[in-house]
């Protein structure tokens, strides 16, 4: 059976430190991101370059607040904040470290095997070694108690069969965290028998199709598992926990300044765009995005440091994707409305970046949980349902 791990203590951080880590951010965006488009920025955090993931391995700027002894750097959760949000708010292209060092290495940080931390977290910390989330399938998306892969023991290990579908990043990802049953759900109780598992993308009997979005782009994939054998270490944490340990892991996925921010090019190419020239409706909108932004923050925030204390913000982290979806999809209506014109009449900096935002919009309310399932969990941790 697996061990469990939590962080080693991080360094408290005073406001000199993260203002000269912020400069350093900014100073290192400035030069590497030079000749990124404004389009391209847009893209925000769906962008893939394993280039730039491990130029951030190399500056420490990944697995900050892990244990050293893992490749970590035993920053606080204050500096990691910073790093995340320059990113996003420069439109860096971060997608290829994005999930492990999100959520995946923090899970095999807490569940994992002492060999397991040892040689993949120092890989996630490097920027060498890329994670997709296997929760999601055809007939269970946002209602993951409706999952059908299912393990069944076996010697030495398990077999799984079952299909996962929007799995991002599939095709360029070494591992998946794969949440499956391994058990029946008792009576009443719709998450149990619920596990998760380490899953190499190499295993054999593991099939990984593209699904295209409407634009012709390639991030989602269908992942089908056929008599696929893992090892009896692959199991995270134990059996039948996986329900809890996957509702922590959402909480990472959801509390991120990435659920503000996926829209944020569009705005900055607007300011940029009027110059000074706008009418009181027009800055009584931006005023109204920029109040919308800070408050955003600070609820992120929070939940930072919730998850620092070891505290589990499932509400309030479903609370900030909410929040945070409504105004990224917010956000390119009140573009058009400020231009008084169509996209393509803008300035072409800010035509093609709110083309790319108006495309990725939709999607911003699906990813990480939809709307209705987000409302869901705030009801039932307010005792309304």
């Amino acid at each position: 059976m697996t061990t469990r791990s939590s962080p080693s203590p991080v360094s408290a951080s005073t406001a000199g430190d993260l203002d000269g880590l912020r400069s350093d951010v900014r100073a290192f965006l400035a030069a590497e991101l030079a000749e990124r488009s404004p389009a391209a920025r847009a893209e925000s955090w769906t962008a893939h370059d394993e280039d730039f993931s491990r130029k951030l391995g190399a500056r420490g700027w990944l697995g900050m607040v892990w244990p050293k002894r893992y490749g970590g750097g035993e920053r606080s959760m204050a500096e990691r904040y910073v790093v995340l949000e320059e990113l996003l708010a420069a439109g860096a292209p971060v997608m290829a470290h994005w999930v492990a060092d999100r959520q995946s290495g923090p899970l095999l940080l807490r569940y994992g095997s002492e060999e397991q931390r040892r040689t993949i977290l120092p890989r996630i910390a490097a920027g060498e070694c890329y994670f997709c989330i296997g929760m999601s399938e055809p007939d269970a998306g946002s209602d993951l108690a409706g999952v059908r892969c299912r393990a069944r023991r076996v010697e030495g290990g398990w077999v799984i069969d079952g299909t996962k579908l929007w799995t991002t990043n599939a095709h360029r990802s070494n591992y998946m965290i794969l949440f499956c049953r391994t058990g029946g759900a008792e009576a009443g109780n719709r998450h149990g028998g619920m596990s998760q598992f380490l899953v190499d993308m190499t295993t054999p009997g593991l099939t990984v199709r593209p699904v295209l979005s409407l634009a012709g782009d390639h991030h989602f994939n269908e992942v089908t598992l056929t008599e696929v054998f893992v090892p009896a270490d692959a199991l995270l944490g134990r059996e039948g926990d996986g329900w809890a340990q996957v509702t922590s892991e959402l909480a990472l996925e959801r509390s991120g300044p990435e659920r503000f921010l996926s829209s944020f090019q569009a705005v900055v190419e607007l300011s940029r765009g009027l110059r000074g020239a706008i009418d009181r409706a027009g800055a009584a909108a931006l005023g109204r995005i920029a109040a919308h932004l800070v408050t955003l923050r600070h609820m992120s925030q929070g939940v930072s440091r919730l998850i620092d204390q070891g505290r589990d913000p499932t509400i309030e982290a479903a609370l900030v994707k909410d929040l945070g979806a409504v105004l990224e999809q917010e956000i390119p209506d009140v573009v058009r409305l400020i231009l008084g014109v169509e996209a393509r009449r803008a300035d072409p900096a800010l035509a093609g970046c709110l083309a790319t935002t108006i495309m990725s919009a939709p999607s911003f309310s699906l990813r990480g949980g939809t709307r209705e399932i987000l409302r869901g969990i705030v009801a039932r941790g307010l005792g309304l349902r």
